[in-house]
């Protein structure tokens, strides 16, 4: 079943929460909204759901006009961050609650229930009332509800903010294939970028009250609509240097930093978007233009701030473990991979491998 939202908006009195919000899901599709904490990503969930009223604008499902439906004639089904579970109710009787309401007959009950936690692996504990289970069997209860109710649209709002790092890497796997096996249009509410990455066939981008972006993750991630989108995507975030820039064929952002443009670029300010894996550090060249200021070590790699003699900091990553002492000088150069934001942060040039594309806003660059 397939979603469309067209120009929704919410406020709360003089409040705007959301505006402008217009975005078509497939069916099918898992769809993953992101934004930072307050950006109305829950908010705008609930309005789906119907829990809350929308301000403005039309929402359809399955090309029908649901304004006005209660939630339980919308078809469809929410995962909450908080599981949602009746204490005094067994896992069996947790997931059977809502047919049970809907007064379906018991045999359809019993096999949907069975079928349900058998799919999210908790049959052997059907028995056990919640307070039995750890986070991630809750959560693994509250999926195996939605599943049971038979709904093509499943709603999740952070469903795994409560859990440890290493389960919810097990759960994003988990969630995906459930997904993709029961051909589910699933509408994914998260603040963390590698959730969304890992597992949407597209994300939404959330800020200032309205769409930054929507895009595959591929899209999303090499070329951001603005400097928002590509801060908010990717670790350690990206490098934002500021430029001030004369009508020639490099951006300088000191005389050893620099990168090439095919064509110039009309005089103005910039920001210049590189990557940490795009800088590149060098501790025995005799040149130098930064100084160390930080070193992480995450196993892999290392990540590297340093300080421009500018006063720039920058981030740069290298593979494995690097040995080096707090305020040693290094030189830090450039890939030709990179973004050109305008002085309102939009992107309007990206570099990658040498090739250099415009963006539509910026129509004065051709493909070089």
């Amino acid at each position: 079943m397939s979603i469309e939202l067209q120009k929704i908006a919410k406020s709360y009195a003089d409040n705007l929460v959301l505006q402008d919000i217009s975005v078509q899901i497939q069916t099918g599709e898992f769809f993953a909204i992101v934004g930072p904490s307050g950006c109305g990503k829950s908010t705008l969930l609930r309005m789906i759901a119907g829990l809350i009223p929308i301000s403005a604008g039309i929402l359809k499902i399955d090309n029908q006009v649901v304004n006005q439906l209660p939630p339980q004639q919308r078809k469809l089904t929410m995962v909450f961050q908080n599981y949602a579970l009746f204490p005094f109710l067994n896992v069996h009787d947790n997931v059977g609650f809502g047919l049970k309401a809907r007064k379906l007959a018991p045999v359809k009950v019993e096999k949907r229930v069975k079928e349900a936690l058998e799919l999210v692996n908790l049959s052997e504990f059907a028995a056990r009332k919640p307070r039995e289970l750890s986070g991630g069997q809750r959560q693994r209860v509250a999926l195996a509800r939605a599943i049971a109710s038979d709904a093509k649209i499943c709603l999740m709002d952070e469903p795994l903010s409560n859990l440890d790092a290493q389960l919810r890497g097990k759960m994003r796997s988990e969630i995906r294939e459930l997904q993709q096996r029961l051909g589910l249009t699933l509408i994914y509410v998260t603040h963390d970028q590698i959730e969304a990455m890992t597992m949407a066939d597209r994300i939404m981008v959330l800020n200032d009250q309205q769409i930054q972006q929507v895009g595959t993750p591929t899209e999303i991630y090499q070329r951001p609509q603005n400097a928002f989108v590509a801060g908010f995507f990717g670790t350690p975030r990206i490098n934002l240097l500021p430029v001030q820039h004369a009508v020639a064929k490099q951006l300088v952002v000191d005389e050893s930093l620099t990168v090439n443009l095919n064509q110039p670029l009309p005089a103005g300010k910039y920001y210049l978007g590189i990557r940490p894996n795009d800088l590149r550090a060098d501790f025995a060249s005799e040149k130098t233009n930064a100084a160390l200021r930080n070193l992480e070590y995450l196993g892999t790699q290392s990540v590297i701030h340093a300080e421009l003699d500018n006063g720039q900091l920058v981030r740069v990553t290298v593979d494995g473990k690097l040995t080096a002492g707090i305020n040693q000088r290094l030189l830090v150069t450039a890939e030709q991979n990179f973004i050109v934001f305008n002085e309102q942060q939009q992107a309007v040039l990206f570099a990658e491998r040498g090739k250099q594309i415009g963006t539509t806003s910026n129509q004065q660059l051709q493909e070089a």
